[in-house]
Formats: structure tokens, sequence, C-alpha cells
């Protein structure tokens, strides 16, 4: 295969959070538009800060099907033919559902754009509320016990892995989570974990598919709570992905793992790094990341320190191609590339056009992986 008609899995967070159709929203959100609301509203906290921000197709509703059709074209003309949904589940029941649910899967063309579900299954505090930001008050928990992750599993299998766009690898459906630790936490430890991972494979075999394809959310080198229950007894990353039976990995965001208050050229020569660490540390395969930048100010009333910096739609065109070129040397894994995201406005790091740099990143994704 030529180098030009090579195809490559590019693959976009989305943060479905642009919407005031779910109810449960409202108490971070008040004005009814989801986080588009902090968007609106981000102040500049400094005379070079490069925020207020504006979207050039407005704060346009991203559970309306309509809206998705829009974003599917834009996605697959410029490159971008995955999108990994964060996906959620707090008080028993899904939050946040409605951008996948009404949006992305009524679409009429969500055949150009594949989606997999990624579990963030964090704890929430008061972050998403500016009004209340700086204060750590635990909301919801976002561990869950056996019975909990029972029935979660087996809605996902049943209501997304059947979906005809459903990502796969070998035919397996790919499915991430962000929080291994507090799955772990909820579960009751490693072995506990491992136990309920394999039924999940087991349900997702029965359903009719030959396997299930699990992504661990890579967070750099930490230490796991192995009982679940007692602090002393750890174990490393690397233990714990081998306990646990996961398939691959990738990373979620490059502020978990570098610092990110500089360059981005600095910052990308610690990425570069520690892709080849990983390569060498892990036997499963690694899907190389990219994020677009990092800025969490806008959801937050004083001023945030850590902001990338010249993170240009060129020196983000040069990141694009070194993850490129880690999928080019290894030809045995997917050539799956991952990215922060599509559209985490108020952290600053999405390729949705705006008034900065208007359709720049898209372009740049579309003159490394489609041309």
């Amino acid at each position: 295969m030529s180098e030009n008609l090579k195809k490559y899995d590019v693959a976009a967070y989305v943060w479905p959070a642009y919407t005031g159709d779910e109810p449960r929203t409202k108490m971070f959100w008040p004005e009814g538009m989801g986080e588009w609301q902090s968007v609106k509203n981000a102040v500049r906290k400094f005379p070079e800060h490069d925020w207020p921000r504006r979207p050039l197709w407005g704060y346009v509703n991203e559970a309306d099907p309509y809206v998705m059709e829009m974003q599917i074209n834009a996605a697959a003309d410029h490159g971008v033919n995955v999108f990994i949904y964060d996906w959620y589940w707090y008080d028993r029941r899904p939050f946040l559902e409605n951008c996948l649910n009404n949006g992305y899967l009524k679409a009429k063309n969500n055949h150009r754009v594949k989606f997999y579900l990624m579990w963030a299954n964090h704890n929430v505090n008061n972050l998403w509320d500016i009004r209340l930001s700086d204060e750590d008050n635990l909301i919801w928990d976002g561990a869950v016990d056996r019975q909990e992750f029972e029935k979660i599993a087996n809605r996902i299998i049943e209501k997304y892995f059947t979906q005809p766009s459903y990502y796969k690898i070998d035919g397996k459906p790919v499915f991430m989570i962000y929080d291994t630790e507090n799955l772990m936490k909820g579960l009751g430890g490693a072995d506990a974990t491992r136990n309920a991972l394999d039924w999940f494979r087991n349900q997702t075999v029965k359903a009719g598919f030959p396997d299930i394809h699990l992504q661990m959310t890579m967070w750099g080198e930490r230490n796991f709570n192995y009982s679940g229950i007692d602090g002393d007894a750890v174990t490393s990353t690397s233990e714990v992905v081998n306990l646990l039976g996961y398939d691959s990995m990738t990373h979620y965001q490059f502020c978990h793992f570098v610092n990110i208050d500089r360059d981005y050229n600095e910052i990308m020569k610690d990425v570069v790094k520690e892709w080849e660490r990983i390569d060498k540390t892990y036997k499963i395969p690694y899907f190389p990341h990219i994020s677009i930048g990092w800025d969490n100010n806008p959801r937050f009333k004083e001023f945030r320190p850590g902001i990338v910096k010249n993170n240009t739609p060129e020196n983000l065109k040069k990141a694009f191609l070194k993850a490129k070129n880690f999928a080019e040397s290894h030809p045995s894994q997917p050539p799956l590339i991952t990215i922060n995201s599509w559209n985490e406005w108020t952290e600053t790091s999405y390729l949705l056009p705006d008034d900065l740099y208007g359709y720049g990143y898209l372009e740049a994704i579309r003159e490394v992986f489609s041309k």
C-alpha cells in the first residue's frame, strides 16, 4: 500500500457536555446550554491570555443529530474517523448520554466516523461549576460494586457494541477504562476486578463477538491498591496491566504525565520519550496520543497556572507526524492514534474551529493523515 493511501484510525475524544438536554447538568450549568456556559462566559486572566475564544459554529447543541451530521462530515473530511465518547455512570444510571444517543447515533451519516466508549469512571466534585470549582466537594463517587458493574456491562453490550459503527479491533469491540484505580476500589481489588473483567469478556462473547478489546487509560507509572482495602498493599502499573488482562493502552491527556506549563515543542520531546519507555516496558500495544493543549482557566474564577504555550497548528502538525511515524514503526498493531480532543473547550484542547486558529488544527490533521 502506498504511503498516501495508507489508512490511519485517528480517534478524537468527545466530551459530551455541550447540550442542555441532560437534566442533571442544570446544577453545574444553570443557563441550560451545558458547558457552553463556561466557554461563553470565559474571560482573559492576564494580558497575553488567548481567552476568551469563540466557536466558529456557535454554541450548538451536540445532542442534535443535524448538528452532529455537520460535525461528522467535518471530522471525516479532515481525517478524523473515530470518536471516543467519554461515557459516564453516576447514581446508578447513565449521565451525559444525550450527545451519543440523540446526536451521533441518530445522525444519518454516522457510518463515516466510527465510535467507541471510554468509561470515565472518575469521581465528580465541583469542578464543572465555576461558582464552586475551587471547593473539592464530592458529588458522585465513580467506583461501582460487582452488581452495578454487571448492570453497566450488559447495557453497554446491548446498546452500543451492537451498533454497526462501533469501533472494533479484530472484530472485538474496543472499550476503554479511564480510572483503573477507581475500578479496583469499587470491585474490591485486583483479583475481584480481573474476575469481573473476565465475566465482561464472556458476556461479550455470548453476544456474538470474538471477545472484547480492553484498553487502559495510561497516566504514567503509579502505585495501585492491590486489595482494594489495605492502603499498604500496592502494585505497579505494569503489574496491574498484566493482572487485569488489558489488551492495549493509550493516554487521555499530556497533563497526566508531563509538565505542560511550557512550550509545546519541548513538551513533545518528553512525550516521545514516554512513548519509547512504554514501548520497552509493556508487552501490550501502546497507541500514540497527542493532546492539542491545556488551559482549564475557563472553569475557574481565579487564574489557574499550567498552560501549554505555542501550540499552533504548525506545531501540532509536527506532533501528528511523530504519532504517524510511531504507528508506522509498529506495523503489527492497528494504526490507531488518539487525540485530546474533539471538543474539550474548557481545557483548551480541541480540534473544532474557533476564532483564533480557524480550521487550523483540522487542516493539520488532514495534511498529515489524509493527503
